[in-house]
């Protein structure tokens, strides 16, 4: 019987690919609202080559910006750039109806935990500023668990739950990161069908457009089977 369920968070509980576009766009803008001296599509460009190379978890992107530009005294750049983007978080709000999906599923007795790619401080700053951290018992992040989203990292969350396969539904964005290895390993698998990743196959147990639909498909799994 399922018990526990575990959710991506970008793209999955909130529209994380729609905040990095706005965030970037912001943080872009402002670097010229101080001075720089540059176009905005090779601003933009840059950025894209150094999120690229150095990952979206990173910590200074802005300042290779600067340096790629040869700046010679970025830090008033970098300090705007940041403010900017931190300041579009203020904004941040999960898809409409995961609140009170997972409080429907806090309800039903399921433990509901986040199982994310990514830097700890980072991902737990989302949940905060979302208003669900407190939906979650806790928060499993590939940083912490010294592993990415792979079989290992789900295997990782089983012994620390002290739970079986068959006990767990993994519901997630992605593919590569969320069904593939989650199925991989025994889990149940929901894809939820949203962000940059939407059009991608799948060979997930369950297909969803939003979390909204997953009480139905878990009354499903808890029904008993009908004799043929």
């Amino acid at each position: 019987m399922v018990k526990c369920l575990l959710f991506d968070i970008d793209d999955t509980l909130f529209p994380s690919t729609e905040f990095s576009t706005l965030a970037r766009r912001n943080a872009l803008n402002a670097i010229i609202g101080m001075g720089f001296v540059c176009d905005y599509e090779k601003l933009e460009s840059m950025l894209k080559l150094i999120i690229a190379k150095k990952g979206p978890n990173y910590p200074n992107h802005f300042d290779d910006l600067c340096r790629e530009f040869g700046c010679r005294e970025p830090g008033r750049f970098v300090a705007a750039a940041v403010a900017a983007y931190h300041d579009t978080k203020t904004s941040i709000a999960p898809y409409p109806e995961v609140p009170l999906t997972l409080l429907n599923l806090r309800e039903r007795g399921y433990r509901l935990f986040a199982a994310t790619q990514g830097n700890s401080i980072k991902q737990w700053d989302k949940l905060i500023r979302l208003r669900i951290a407190l939906y979650f018992e806790g928060v499993f992040v590939s940083e912490e668990l010294g592993e990415d989203k792979g079989p290992g990292f789900y295997r990782k969350i089983l012994e620390k739950l002290g739970a079986e396969p068959t006990d767990c539904v993994m519901v997630g964005d992605r593919e590569d990161h969320d069904i593939a290895p989650a199925k991989g390993i025994g889990m149940r698998t929901i894809r939820v069908k949203s962000g940059k990743h939407a059009g991608e196959p799948t060979k997930a147990d369950f297909t969803v457009s939003g979390i909204g639909q997953i009480p139905v498909i878990l009354q499903g799994l808890r029904a008993p089977k009908k004799d043929l």
